[in-house]
């Protein structure tokens, strides 16, 4: 629950990569530091791991399976255990070595698994980030479009969000946890060590992450397969925060950011009026990929091509010429968002333009409110989980569950955020296995990790042998496009590709 200017949601997702626009330019706040963990002897120890039978029906049959939640032990260089991460894993009987297992990561960095698990693609589903719903109400149930019947899935909780925690103090735990190298590291390794303990090392072995998690599983595969010695069948990469250095800031030369940003505008417009569809959006690519790249390159000197610009972006994101021209054509996403629901009096959400949320400062030139969907999924997704955790699997515990750590986004060493490595290590993962898939999935109006930046990732991926071994997807939603049952189902249907044998 994630996103380039505030780097942790997930969320959500999702989830997420970003604080809130609040959280982010608001200097004088101090986010929670993570819990120093010296006195880590004085913890309450977690309990062991713990299953229950559960039972789901689908397509009108009945699907048994084993609800896991446990612990996996961390340990440094020297032997010291210094972190325990905690996963939910449901798991068909038997233990069956062929058939496949996935291990799902979402986002932040600072999010839990939650959101694909009790959003996307576990056996239960909650309702969040639909129009209408709001954090008192907890709407959960049996969810149709599992893929249990595909896979055996593992949710993991990196250290610092859900259960899992750092043993260790302040310092040693942001160099053993709180960057992006180590963080691949550790999870690779209890990945590993998850594999081991319940005997299916020769299973077929997917990795699935979430916005900032999409970001994880092309590095993780390849940690996998170079320094684990762990095959990986296949990648699921959903609103992934793929290539942070093609977003920039809209001040560069580059006209990347707002070429990515445009077609998520339109889709949102589109959507506001009715006419969105997958042909719609495909023209505002093949605009930005053409004219508007020659007369934005042209330069503001140009009268001409800025106002070919101006008109185009105005039809296009449906606000106000005037604004636009005023503009000069460069929308940039805070704006649009923040334009784009003036009139009704509401703010517009950046993994989602189309959900809304009223407007607490309907006066300020600018948003002054926390994201829309961050304030609407965070209750009922943590409420669903601690509920099913401790209630059902009756893995009891006093600790609390972070579903979204602020301490995490705080601590966490963004120096490398703007290198390429999560692209370069795809490539890599890719030619090292000829039959590794990839599925790269997004909702159209996520400007928090527009779809359209993995459009171009993959246009200049090399084509290993003339394989298609990756796939873009794309549907209505955004960052949690798969809170839309549509979606949801469309989203397995294009997964159940890559698990079939």
């Amino acid at each position: 629950m994630l996103l380039r200017r505030i780097l942790i949601a997930g969320l959500a997702g999702a989830l997420i990569l970003v604080f809130s626009p609040t959280w982010a330019d608001d200097k004088k706040a101090e986010p929670p530091k993570p819990a120093a963990s010296a006195n880590a002897d004085m913890l309450a120890p977690l309990p062991e791991d713990r299953s229950v039978s559960q039972s789901i029906t689908l397509a009108g049959k009945p699907l048994n399976y084993q609800a896991t939640v446990g612990k996996i032990p961390v340990y440094n260089a020297k032997g010291k255990k210094i972190a325990e991460v905690v996963f939910t894993a449901y798991t068909l009987p038997g233990g069956n070595p062929a058939r496949p297992v996935t291990f799902a990561f979402n986002g932040g960095p600072g999010a839990s698994s939650v959101w694909l698990n009790m959003g996307a693609v576990g056996p239960r589903r909650v309702q969040f980030g639909d129009r209408g719903d709001v954090p008192s109400e907890l709407k959960i149930g049996d969810n149709p479009d599992t893929w249990l019947d595909m896979t055996d899935l593992v949710f993991i909780d990196p250290v610092g969000t859900g259960y899992s925690r750092s043993l260790t103090d302040e310092a040693e735990s942001k160099k053993e946890f709180f960057n992006a190298e180590a963080d691949i590291r550790y999870l690779a390794h209890v990945v590993y060590d998850w594999l081991v303990k319940n005997n299916r090392l020769r299973s077929p072995k997917y990795l699935m992450g979430e916005s900032y998690g999409g970001y994880r599983a092309p590095r993780l595969a390849l940690n996998l397969q170079t320094h684990m010695g762990v095959g990986v069948s296949g990648v699921v990469m959903v609103s992934p925060y793929l290539d942070p250095a093609a977003i920039g800031d809209g001040t560069a030369l580059s006209p990347l950011p707002w070429m990515i940003n445009l077609p998520t505008m339109a889709a949102g417009n589109f959507e506001r009026r009715g006419t969105l569809t997958a042909d719609h959006v495909a023209e505002v690519e093949r605009y930005v990929r053409t004219q508007f790249v020659v007369d934005f390159l042209a330069g503001r000197a140009d009268a001409a091509a800025v106002q070919r610009i101006v008109k185009q972006v105005a039809e296009y994101t449906g606000l106000d010429p005037a604004l636009v021209e005023r503009l000069d054509g460069r929308v940039d996403a805070a704006t649009y968002l923040r334009e784009a629901h003036r009139a009704e009096r509401k703010i517009g959400s950046w993994y989602d333009s189309s959900l809304t949320a009223f407007d607490p400062f309907p006066e300020s030139f600018s948003q002054r409110s926390s994201d829309p969907l961050i304030n609407g999924v965070l209750a009922p997704a943590t409420t669903a989980m601690v509920d099913f955790i401790q209630r059902e699997v009756g893995w009891k515990t006093d600790a609390h569950y972070e579903a979204l750590s602020e301490a995490v986004g705080s601590a966490w060493d963004r120096v490398e955020n703007l290198s390429d490595k999560p692209v370069s290590e795809l490539r890599q993962a890719m030619a090292t296995d000829p039959k590794m898939t990839v599925l790269i999935a997004h909702g159209w109006n996520d400007l928090a990790c527009p779809f359209f930046t993995s459009r171009l990732v993959i246009d200049q991926l090399p084509r290993f042998g003339g394989q298609a071994k990756i796939r873009l997807a794309t549907y209505a939603g955004g960052h949690m496009f798969y809170s839309r049952p549509a979606s949801a189902a469309a989203f397995k249907a294009d997964a159940k590709a890559m698990y079939a044998p």
